[in-house]
């Protein structure tokens, strides 16, 4: 897998709260503006998802995929890896949060790699749009 991109951003709430809106899938369509569809398509033994199934159309980057996610027992991360996708050929990412005073610190990392060749530069420029997107949507939905 290609290197990845992280950022962070604090959120006015705990964790617990922000896991529960991160882990409600059918209702991302609701506050992601790419993401067009959300279906839950597999449980885990502990009744948390375990694949989701995606639509995403955010302009020019158009895909239907499926994830696999492994969450964390303690409550404070998630990471995720494709299945199956359309133009991605591979996607690893994680949620991790921290609790710091009255807000959390939520860490997202993202790597994906696409089945059309693109230049490492502008592949790291795209995840870093898509990490900040996610995160201000995010943190407006949690503390809205």
């Amino acid at each position: 897998m290609a290197d990845s991109t992280t950022q962070s951003i604090n959120i006015a709430a705990e964790p617990e709260a922000i896991m529960s809106v991160i882990a409600d899938f059918p209702a991302y369509p609701e506050w992601a503006n790419a993401v067009k569809s959300a279906e839950v398509v597999a449980d885990g033994p502990d009744g948390r998802a375990s694949q989701v199934s995606f639509t995403l159309d955010a302009g020019m980057f158009k895909d239907a995929y499926t994830l696999a996610y492994d969450w964390a027992e303690d409550g404070l991360s998630v990471s995720w890896d494709l299945v199956k996708g359309q133009i991605q050929k591979a996607q690893q990412g994680s949620y991790a949060l921290a609790p710091a005073g009255t807000a959390t610190t939520v860490t997202y990392t993202l790597s994906v790699e696409l089945n059309i060749p693109m230049i490492g530069m502008l592949r790291r420029k795209a995840e870093k749009i898509i990490i900040d997107t996610a995160l201000k949507e995010l943190k407006r939905r949690v503390e809205g």
